[in-house]
């Protein structure tokens, strides 16, 4: 299970899984020691590290079900896919789309140009939006993992 995930992808959703756990464990027991006791403001921290607590543990099962039984297929390309682009103005670019964008040159399904590249194939050309304006590029290859 959790096979579409690289290496890296696995190792960085390990790594943030147990900085969470820490954190939730470090958050529970400020939570259980101040209660609901004392003042407006006292309760008003409470409840601000208890929203905080239930963010970690959203996030700690999402990690646990990516490691698990790794990402949802989306119809996106599969973890490692290499895409090499052409732009407007002649340079290319060659990137790697993976779960979790660690290093240059990869880039995420839920970025601008991920969900550019969703359903191109090669040859396609496409668009996306960026600070600077749109872009647009033709897609010279898309090679799966090996």
């Amino acid at each position: 299970m959790g096979s579409r995930l690289s290496a890296q992808a696995r190792r960085e959703l390990e790594e943030e899984l147990t900085r969470l756990r820490a954190q939730r464990a470090s958050n529970a027991s400020s939570v259980d020691e101040r209660g609901m006791a004392g003042d407006s403001a006292d309760q008003a921290d409470v409840l601000e590290r208890s929203e905080h607590l239930a963010w970690l543990d959203r996030r700690i099962t999402e990690i646990t079900e990516l490691l698990t039984y790794g990402p949802a297929d989306n119809g996106f390309f599969p973890d490692g896919t290499t895409v090499k682009l052409r732009y407007d103005d002649g340079d290319e670019e060659t990137l790697r789309l993976m779960t979790v964008a660690g290093e240059e040159g990869e880039l995420t399904a839920d970025s601008p140009l991920g969900k550019a590249l969703q359903g191109a194939s090669k040859g396609d050309d496409i668009s996306y939006q960026t600070p600077g304006g749109t872009v647009t590029a033709k897609v010279l290859a898309l090679d799966p993992p090996e």
